[in-house]
């Protein structure tokens, strides 16, 4: 009976081991690394077991973000003949301007400040961005100026006002389509002496509600010495008068930033030249303005500043243009007008002012 026990006994270890055998060793041989059971190759043996797979989140985030494309509101501002809309077409290598885009007559200028905006479906390499250009004609063209800054900075308030009410809505849009203006790039006239009245104005005002990015305009008008004796004259008046211009340095966010945010603060104002003209010049194909004594290349550093203008809009600090518009311009906006509803509820309630005064404290 003994005998028989003890053979039951080693079946049933025999049984068990060879069970955890084949319960552990499938799991022990399929890789971290295969990406799970979607049908992706399982790893080799050299595979790492440590490996967990949350760097994974990075490929998440980009094949989301290629799904829903990305928004980019510019707006431009500065009086006609500046080269407004050639530069905006030389920026996107496209026809995006609002002159472009409407093909009209010629313009005559109006009697006031409109705001106009186009809206365009640009596409590279599989990436999407809807890009909006919001044209102000009719800004710095009259003989009294007085003011005129008052529609822009209506409109740019009107956006966040739009934006906020889709965000407190009880049933909001999974996707708040965001017309709040990210930059907008102020033309400054290539006078070569120092900064107008109106520009100061304007620039004080503006900075405070949204990125502001200077740039001389028409460049080429300048020689060398001019040129730099101007970029230095606006770099003094803008500090004097206390204006923060993008990229701000209380926004950068660390050491890094901040060296390289140093680089292009160094160089704002942008002299920049646009043009949408293809000329072939040694062999080469590129965009450039003919005059006779040779051609003047708009993505040359040696010719003017074009190329850091671009490279600051569009390949480096895009996203970060954006981010300061949402967390800080539309978020101090928000507040303000939160407080404002918050102000007036507790008047209509009856509530006395030093109580209120204390609670907001």
């Amino acid at each position: 009976m003994k005998q028989i026990i003890t053979a039951g006994l080693e079946a049933i270890s025999s049984y068990s081991s060879s069970a955890m055998s084949e319960a552990v060793v499938p799991d022990a041989t399929v890789s971290p690394a295969a990406g799970g059971p979607y049908g992706e190759k399982a790893g080799g043996p050299g595979v790492d077991f440590s490996y967990v797979g949350i760097d994974a989140i990075l490929e998440q985030m980009r094949r989301k973000a290629m799904k829903q494309g990305f928004e980019l509101n510019i707006m431009v501002v500065g009086q006609s003949g500046l080269g407004k809309s050639t530069l905006m077409n030389t920026l996107f290598k496209s026809k995006v301007s609002r002159k472009s885009a409407l093909a009209t007559a010629q313009e005559k200028i109006p009697k006031t400040i409109e705001i106009k905006s186009v809206s365009h479906d640009i596409e590279e390499k599989g990436v999407r961005m809807k890009l909006t250009v919001i044209d102000t004609p009719g800004f710095g063209d009259q003989i009294n100026n007085e003011n005129c800054w008052q529609p822009i900075m209506k409109f740019i308030n009107d956006q966040y006002e739009a934006y906020l009410q889709e965000e407190i809505n009880i049933n909001r849009k999974k996707r708040i389509p965001d017309s709040r203006v990210h930059c907008c790039i102020y033309f400054i006239p290539p006078t070569g002496h120092c900064l107008r009245p109106l520009d100061v104005e304007f620039m004080r005002r503006l900075s405070k509600v949204v990125n502001i990015v200077p740039v001389i305009a028409k460049a080429d008008t300048l020689t060398l010495e001019e040129r730099d004796f101007f970029k230095k004259k606006i770099r003094e008046e803008l500090r004097a008068n206390g204006i923060d211009v993008y990229p701000q340095k209380e926004f950068d966010e660390d050491a890094e930033d901040r060296m390289i945010n140093e680089k292009i603060r160094e160089m704002i104002p942008f002299a920049v030249v646009g043009s949408d003209q293809e000329y072939q010049v040694n062999g080469r194909r590129l965009l450039g303005r003919k005059t006779k004594w040779g051609t003047i290349e708009v993505e040359n550093i040696a010719h003017c500043e074009f190329a850091y203008l671009r490279d600051l809009l569009i390949r480096t600090h895009m996203q970060n243009i954006k981010d300061i518009t949402s967390s800080i311009h539309y978020e101090m906006y928000r507040v303000r007008r939160l407080n404002e509803n918050n102000t007036m509820v507790a008047h209509a309630n009856g509530v006395p002012e030093h109580r209120l005064a204390a609670h907001e404290m």
